[in-house]
């Protein structure tokens, strides 16, 4: 037992590393800790954070009842991403608004911020590209959503809605079996077939 955990944790120190380790250009890294951090993608990433915050805080400071053009903008845009939410929501879209808009703002401005990288920052080894292009941000904002898809089903239908899944597990035994004898049967004529030619001549 001791072997295999030593096995498993070489293999996640050193081979899953090398193996995930492959890239395409030159890139830069921080050390913070015990981890090595991809620079690019979370610099990139925390000017965006940066910018949607600052003009989060432009848009709610000092709101007026004329609206200006600034606070006309910002109001479109709640209002867009409002739109989306209860078309696909629903009635029930309200606490959801928060999280979708913050997933269309975060895309908006992180694949949108990449041309200006091609034009305005030159290196002179590698380039600089979105975080989304770096797959470690795409599994994250996957795994937030997938963590929102079973909260909000958890939370509406309770675990009452997966009985109906348990429903079928004898029929799925019943063909656990049945394929079960079709393997013995295709891998007994499998065995016949080389047998019998492999047999000599009499």
């Amino acid at each position: 037992m001791n072997v295999l955990s030593c096995s498993i944790n070489t293999l996640i120190k050193e081979g899953l590393y090398e193996i995930f380790g492959v890239e395409v250009g030159q890139h830069f890294y921080w050390q913070i800790g015990g981890f090595r951090v991809h620079a690019q993608v979370l610099s990139n990433s925390w000017v965006v954070i940066a910018i949607l915050l600052g003009s989060a805080v432009l848009a709610i400071h000092n709101p007026q009842t004329i609206p200006t053009d600034g606070q006309n903008f910002f109001e479109f845009v709640l209002e867009f991403i409002r739109n989306i939410s209860k078309t696909q929501i629903g009635q029930e879209y309200g606490p959801w608004v928060p999280f979708i808009g913050t997933l269309f703002l975060l895309f908006l401005f992180l694949i949108g911020q990449e041309p200006f990288y091609w034009k305005i920052i030159q290196l002179l080894q590698g380039e600089l590209v979105a975080p989304t292009n770096d797959i470690n941000t795409t599994v994250v904002l996957a795994l937030l959503t997938l963590v929102a898809y079973f909260y909000a089903g958890l939370s509406k239908k309770r675990l009452g809605n997966f009985i109906p899944l348990a429903v079928p597990i004898p029929v799925m035994f019943l063909g656990l079996f049945t394929s079960g004898i079709q393997a013995l049967v295709f891998a007994t004529l499998a065995a016949a077939y080389i047998g019998e030619s492999m047999e000599g001549h009499h």
